[in-house]
């Protein structure tokens, strides 16, 4: 049997957390989730010795403390959460918010949807989305070494 499907939600608002978990709980089958409010607390409880890595990492950007950016930042730059595939769910529409999240390796952004049916789509196209192209075990990093080679 595959095992469920984890994923990590950091937000500061908890009524969105509050309606992430109501919209998760249709998919409890598929996945399990975790929860944050802060930036540091996910990344305290991620960056323990032996902690389990989510599968999947959903990072709001407007937070109190530190920035959705600087826990993007944070975990790309970490040998052990470098991999986790993270996903920007946000309100923002702003172009410099996207291009930033891209710039510091977010794996995806996605625009909240304001409208219930659609947030709860949005959501279960993640779902399906992730539990297709997981990986069954976590690869370890591979370094990357590249040798520009300039012929006339």
């Amino acid at each position: 049997m595959t095992p469920l499907l984890q994923f990590v939600v950091i937000d500061d608002n908890l009524a969105e957390l509050f309606l992430i978990t109501e919209v998760f709980a249709t998919f409890s089958t598929q996945v399990t989730l975790v929860t944050y409010q802060s930036g540091e607390a996910a990344l305290k409880a991620m960056q323990m010795p032996r902690a389990v890595c989510p599968d999947i990492l959903l990072l709001d950007i407007n937070m109190p403390g530190i920035s959705g950016f600087e826990v993007l930042k944070t975990i790309k730059a970490d040998e052990h959460l470098k991999l986790i595939p993270v996903v920007m769910l946000t309100t923002s529409v702003a172009a410099e918010d996207i291009v930033q999240a891209y710039s510091l390796l977010a794996n995806s952004y996605l625009v909240k949807s304001t409208h219930f049916s659609s947030f709860v789509q949005q959501i279960e196209s993640l779902v399906n989305y992730w539990t297709t192209t997981r990986l069954p075990t976590w690869p370890a990093p591979v370094e990357v070494t590249t040798t520009l080679s300039i012929k006339d």
